[in-house]
């Protein structure tokens, strides 16, 4: 008995110490334009909670649907909100938490050492730009607006045979970083940090890209809602705006938008 009385006591200091369930690290699904702006949100975050994040960038409709399916995210930060919409309504999101975080822009972009230089979109059209990488404009909100913003300049039929497509805007950032394409059409956040040559595209060639954040239901067996939202509001507040506007992302809508 006294044998089975001292199992008893190591099982219950074993208990005692194992860690509770939502000790799991707050698991953040975000669009790639936000790699670098986030990473530095997500240090503040960790420095003023002690709460571990780890993050999932990605093209913004491709982690829509993964959090649709089930992938256990306990906040999305998407680079438009009608994909947040999707998640919303899918069931894998509360709407009430709903929030315009900020609105991105895109540029071009090459190497400072490649001898190209494109300033305008009609540049693009040069026989010494020979390939521009955009990211999937199928699910990538910042290769759609690059898209859009070819078609409504005029230069899509001249460029369209030199367009070749990231996954993601990181990755067709990544192209054009490597050399295998002249010049990218990128968000102007990661380009803020980047060196090279950054021309401005003007917004009024593609819809706003509104981006907007929700908190979602995680993965099972941990209740990292409260942490969620405590990320939410530090994006959300004038600590969290002037990060992000270091990044190049004009300050979104204070108020939720249902």
């Amino acid at each position: 008995m006294r044998r089975y009385g001292m199992l008893a006591l190591v099982l219950a200091m074993g208990c005692k110490h194992a860690p509770p369930p939502d000790s799991a690290p707050l698991r953040v699904a975000a669009a790639a334009d936000l790699s670098e702006a986030f990473t530095e949100v997500g240090a503040t975050f960790e420095k003023e909670t002690g709460r571990k994040v780890t993050f999932t960038f990605g093209a913004t409709g491709l982690l829509a649907k993964q959090i649709e399916e089930g992938a256990p995210y306990d906040l999305f930060a998407a680079a438009n909100l009608s994909f947040v919409d999707d998640a919303i309504a899918s069931g894998a999101c509360d709407g009430s938490t709903k929030a315009i975080y900020g609105e991105g822009r895109i540029v071009l972009w090459s190497r400072g050492d490649a001898g190209v230089v494109a300033n305008v979109l009609a540049d693009l059209t040069r026989p010494d730009i020979v390939h521009v990488s955009i990211a999937n404009p199928d699910h990538a909100p910042y290769g759609k607006a690059a898209k859009q913003a070819l078609e409504r300049s005029g230069v899509w039929d001249a460029v369209s045979t030199k367009v070749v497509y990231g996954e993601n805007v990181q990755q067709a950032f990544q192209f054009a970083q490597s050399g295998n394409a002249e010049v990218a059409i990128i968000a102007l956040s990661l380009a803020t940090v980047s060196g090279g040559h950054t021309a401005p595209i003007e917004p009024s060639l593609h819809d706003p890209l509104k981006q907007g954040i929700v908190v979602c239901k995680g993965a099972p067996g941990t209740n990292n809602q409260d942490d969620a939202k405590k990320f939410e509001a530090l994006v959300m507040s004038a600590e969290g705006r002037g990060i992000m506007r270091r990044y190049g992302f004009l300050p979104g809508e204070a108020a939720s938008v249902h």
